[in-house]
């Protein structure tokens, strides 16, 4: 057992992943965002009036692209599941958990996230591929939420 004053230190192998794991998916929330502008850009569609002057003659307000809008939605999934797991995470890794186990946890909700965008927003693949992502990034919040509700209910 770690000492409750070193668990949020570099010193702490989970808290080590944590960071790292953390890091990935805030780039890769930060990517949704160039996704997202890219797509605008190629298809020449935005969102607001003043947009369009890039190239006024082809460029139009557009509020329903099909294909900006994938995008739109795979990014917002990410900012409801993404923050849950930052915090929830970070509960388990006071909880002490064991490493490896951790380790792996992490591991799975990060290529659960990366895996959801890639099936819904960048290769399209039929359902149930995002189902699955999901849930398996789910399943892994809540284990962490039942380890910690476990460890520090008095």
């Amino acid at each position: 057992m770690v000492a409750p004053e070193k668990l949020l230190t570099v010193e702490n192998p989970v808290f080590q992943t944590y960071l790292f794991y953390s890091s990935v998916l805030a780039v890769k929330m930060i990517a949704m965002s160039y996704l997202t502008a890219k797509i605008r850009f190629q298809k020449l569609v935005f969102a607001s009036p003043e947009d369009i002057t890039f190239n006024p003659k082809k460029a139009k307000v557009k509020y329903d692209d099909p294909d900006v809008e994938r995008i739109r939605r795979a990014h917002l999934n990410d900012l409801e599941n993404i923050p849950l797991f930052l915090i929830v995470a970070l509960v388990y890794v006071m909880s002490d958990p064991n490493p490896w186990i951790a380790n792996n946890i992490f591991r799975i909700f990060t290529l659960a996230r990366i895996f959801h965008t890639v099936v819904y927003a960048v290769f399209p693949l039929p359902q149930p591929s995002r189902s699955l992502a999901f849930f398996v990034g789910n399943l892994a919040t809540v284990y962490m939420t039942i380890q910690g509700f476990r460890k520090f209910t008095f």
